[in-house]
Parts: C-alpha cells; structure tokens; sequence
C-alpha cells in the first residue's frame, strides 16, 4: 500500500514538472515577444517655453455707475401742461422738460405786479412829501416796506411757476417718460431719469492687502460683453478712506471715456488695475498643465536616440512644475522649466512617461494672452 502511494505522488511530482515547464517556456515566449513590439509614437502638439515681460496686474469685477444721475420729479403738485421732451433723447442743462398748470400762479402774479406799481407810487410821493415837510419819516420808512413786500410776492410767485416748469439740471441722457399729459402729479412723483454717460464711472474693491499698491492715477483696462473686442481704458480717480469690516475690502473708483455711450449705469465689467511692476517670466500655454494632487506636471519633448523604433527619435519625460500666473491662455512656470524647452500642449491627460512622440502642430489652437470669444 505504501509502495502504490509512492508511486503515486512521484507520478504527480512529474506530472506538476512538465506542466511547469511548458508554462514556464509559454512565458518568456510572450515576454520575448512583448520586447520585439514597440508602442507606436503619440502624435503631439507642441509650442516652446518662452520669457516674456509680464507688468503685475489686480483683476476683479466692477460695476458701472453715473457721473451724474438723477430721477426729475415734480417739486409741486399740479397738472401736466405741456411735454416737451422724447425718451432716450440727449438734452442740455436748462432745456425745457415739462410745464404743470400755473394759470392761477400767472393771475397772482399779475395781481402782485399792480400792488408793485402802486406801492413804487405811494414811495415816491411819500418821498416828495417828507422832502417838503409834510410827511413823518415813518410814514415814508412804511411806504417802502410795503413797496419791499410787494416785490418780494412777485419773485414768490415767479418761484412758483419756476417750479412747475421743469429743466434739465445738467446735460445728460433722458429716459423712458413716466407721465402724460393732463396727468396731476404730487409733490416728488418721477416723471423722466436723466443720466450723464459720457465720462463714466466703474465702481470694484479689492483685498485690503492690495491697499498699498493703489494710487489715483494708476491705468485700468475694463471689458465688457457689450463691446467683446474692445478694451475701454480709465484711470483710479478715487479710493476710499475706510475698508468695508464685513468683507475688509476697499473701494475703488476709476473714470472712463465714453463719447459713444455704449456704457450703461448698472453694467457688470471686468476690471484689470495695471501697477508699476513688471517681471520677467516664464510662459507656456495653461493646457500644458496637468493638474493632480500630488503637484502639477507637463510633458517636456526631448530627443532620445536610442529608441530606434520611433521615427522622430523623441520621447515624453514628465516634469513637475510650479506655476505662477496666468494671463489669458498663458500661464507663468516659476520653477520645472527653462527657457527654450518644448512641451506638449494639448490632450497632456492620455499621456505617460517616456512615451514615444510625433510633433504635429497643424491642428494646434492659437493662444492669446487677450482671448476674445466669438458672438456666434
């Protein structure tokens, strides 16, 4: 029974061995094999790693505001008379606006220009009569106050017309009409807002940290998505004394040119202040970053001549990197790089280390540190 069992496990000893052995020759034929095929070339598209002059820059957003605004109200009560301005029309200061009934205020007021006449004539006769004797100086001092008060009732009067006929308090832009004629207005209803456009200014904050960077005359640069080509150019004229304690920002406020009137109160833009200093850095395209958590890499192209199998002789080499900046599509390497170097542009997420590459740049975007996107 012993002798069987022997046997036996020698049998299946010989058995394990050869099925080892064919495994074993299967395996290295593959690993053989693996090494004589070569992993085709990533085609790539490339741009080189430059140094340009950046000036420092404070970005945020703003909003715009008036240099002059105002909603026209009625100072008096009374009824609409007489319109005599068009919405959205431009108007000089002192141009006639709207007129409200003032027909009693007129037959007052030529009621007051008799009692005027006929309290100068009293005066004057006073007057001879007191040069004659034969009149108190009191009288007289009495014939001039009431000849006073009658003068002061016609310029009362004369007020109050003035009053109810409307002007432009300064030249601006009107807008949309909110009366009719015939309408009876109370005292302080709207009847049209009046905007002046042209200059105009932008309303942002900035960190309190960026406090000591600021100063009234420093260039802002704003855009906006009414005008996508354009760059509207101001300077700071005003910067707040205090810091918001909600928020510890500060408030800025810079004047722009705007002879078109394209800008509008109540605009959002996007404010860029430009400061003094200006540094030489190193630039790529910001798709050349790939982002990941254990820091941020890119793919540098170098020339490896001893792979053979790759026609172009280059090779991916992953390169972590610091990065600094941005300015548009453009990014600023602080460290990783050196002026001169080529890296992979697009697509960095599908590649790897070492990888055999193919520089294509025909299908590569153009980069700006401006971009601009396109109305559809």
């Amino acid at each position: 029974m012993a002798k069987r069992i022997i046997i036996f496990l020698v049998c299946l000893l010989l058995l394990v061995g050869i099925l080892a052995g064919i495994k074993t020759q299967q395996v290295r034929k593959m690993i053989a094999a693996g090494k004589q095929v070569h992993q085709p070339p990533a085609i790539v598209t490339t741009a080189k790693v430059g140094r340009e002059i950046w000036q420092k820059k404070l970005t945020t957003v703003g909003s715009l505001s008036a240099v002059k605004g105002v909603t026209v109200a009625a100072e008096l009560s009374g009824k609409v008379v007489k319109i005599d301005f068009t919405s959205g029309k431009a108007v000089q200061k002192g141009e006639l606006l709207l007129r409200l009934d003032t027909s009693t205020e007129e037959a007052q007021l030529r009621a007051a220009r008799a009692n005027v006449t006929l309290a100068a004539i009293n005066r004057k006769r006073a007057g001879e009569l007191v040069k004659k004797n034969s009149m108190s100086r009191a009288k007289l001092d009495s014939a001039d106050a009431l000849y006073q008060e009658a003068v002061a009732k016609v310029d009362e009067i004369r007020a109050v017309i003035e009053k109810k006929t409307i002007r432009a308090p300064f030249s601006g832009r009107l807008g949309i009409r909110l009366v009719n004629t015939g309408q009876v207005l109370a005292e302080g209803d709207a009847i049209v807002a009046l905007q002046r456009l042209n200059p105009i200014f932008v309303d942002f904050s900035l960190p309190q940290q960026d406090l000591s960077s600021l100063e009234p005359g420093l260039v802002v640069e704003t855009r906006t998505d009414v005008l996508p080509q354009k760059v509207i150019v101001g300077k700071i004229t005003a910067i707040n004394p205090g810091v918001d304690p909600q928020n510890r920002n500060i408030k800025v406020r810079a004047t722009l040119n705007n002879p078109a009137e394209k800008l509008r109160p109540g605009m959002f833009v996007k404010v860029t202040v430009l400061l003094p200093e200006k540094n030489s850095v190193l630039v790529i395209p910001a798709t050349s970053i790939l982002y990941a958590p254990f820091g941020d890499s890119v793919f540098v192209v170098e020339k490896k001549s001893e792979i053979s199998s790759a026609k172009s002789g280059l090779v991916l080499r992953q390169q972590v990197v610091r990065t600094g900046r941005t300015r548009g599509d453009f990014i600023a390497i602080t460290s990783g790089l050196k002026e001169g170097d080529t890296v992979v542009t697009t697509g960095v997420f599908k590649f790897r280390n070492g990888q055999p590459a193919l520089v294509d740049n025909r299908l590569s975007p153009k980069f700006s540190k401006q971009p601009v996107l396109k109305n559809e």
